[in-house]
């Protein structure tokens, strides 16, 4: 595994679920100084293991660090972590401390977010959405979009580099959470056509591990092919992303688009499936779980 040679920050980390372990992981390997705030306090220690500071609260945390990587579920979640009871902005006001929100949330939350907490504090807001899963991040090899001003999106690098083999701004507040439902949507398509295409193979007797060495370089050829092609066929549901945290994105196109008035056949067709996924318990589960819709929905 390759590290970014780049010159060590402070970065507190808040939230270490699968994702935020991944990137407090990769930071602590590039040489980075790493608080970590969240309330699984089981994960806390995990990291501590690997030279992560322990903060008692996200207040604390980013007091002591010039970069706060937020990485959790949903906009009321990342909102309570910012100004809730011993929050991101309570720390002391340090107009040069900046938020990097790695948490996938719609535009228009974000936008709100980045106007008040620079209002209320001074502190800059970059959304850069986690792409790529936590295999990505562990290697530094994720896609990175960012969202904010040109100066804070530069600023974001010092970290993101140790993240991103790519790392594009893609406009102001609310263009990277944007740019992160058009990936999410064509991740959510490839991941069911991947499903059925392996389920297909092993209907006609061929051996659907063997797809995406027969199709490299071809057209049907993709890096989810390459990823999930051989975790489906072998009903691995090692977590690496969670069925619940796609149909969360997919709701969040599906608003977007009706706002739009555009017309997304495909979008309403895939957020249903993972909805029947999630209705049949399976929302905490990686995505190639996916592949239970062919076996019954069982599970275990």
């Amino acid at each position: 595994m390759t590290t970014a040679t780049v010159p060590s920050q402070r970065v507190a980390v808040i939230g270490v679920g699968i994702m935020g372990t991944a990137i407090a992981r990769r930071l602590l390997e590039c040489g980075h100084r790493v608080s970590v705030f969240d309330p699984d306090t089981a994960k806390v220690a995990a990291l501590q293991a690997h030279g992560a500071q322990a903060a008692g609260t996200a207040q604390a945390a980013a007091a002591a660090c010039d970069f706060v990587i937020t990485s959790l579920n949903s906009a009321a979640v990342v909102e309570r972590a910012i100004f809730g009871e011993a929050g991101i902005a309570a720390a002391p006001a340090d107009a040069k401390r900046l938020l990097i929100d790695m948490s996938s949330i719609d535009p228009p939350s974000t936008r709100r977010l980045a106007q008040s907490l620079r209002e209320r504090t001074g502190m800059g807001f970059v959304e850069a959405p986690r792409a790529g899963g936590a295999p990505h991040a562990r290697r530094g090899a994720r896609t990175g979009v960012g969202g904010g001003s040109a100066e804070d999106v530069q600023r974001a690098r010092a970290v993101m580099d140790s993240l991103c083999a790519n790392y594009t701004r893609m406009g102001d507040s609310g263009a990277g959470q944007t740019t992160k439902l058009v990936n999410q949507l064509l991740c959510a398509i490839g991941f069911q056509a991947v499903a059925e295409a392996v389920r297909l193979a092993e209907a006609g007797g061929v051996d659907a591990s063997k797809l995406p060495a027969a199709l490299a370089g071809g057209r049907a050829d993709s890096q989810i092919l390459r990823e999930f092609g051989p975790k489906m066929a072998a009903r691995d549901y090692t977590p690496t992303g969670r069925i619940d945290n796609m149909l969360k994105d997919l709701e969040a196109v599906q608003a977007f688009s009706q706002g739009q008035r555009l017309p997304m056949p495909l979008a309403g067709a895939v957020s249903e499936l993972h909805r029947s996924f999630v209705a049949a318990g399976l929302g905490a589960e990686d995505t190639a779980a996916m592949m239970r819709q062919f076996d019954g929905y069982a599970r275990g």
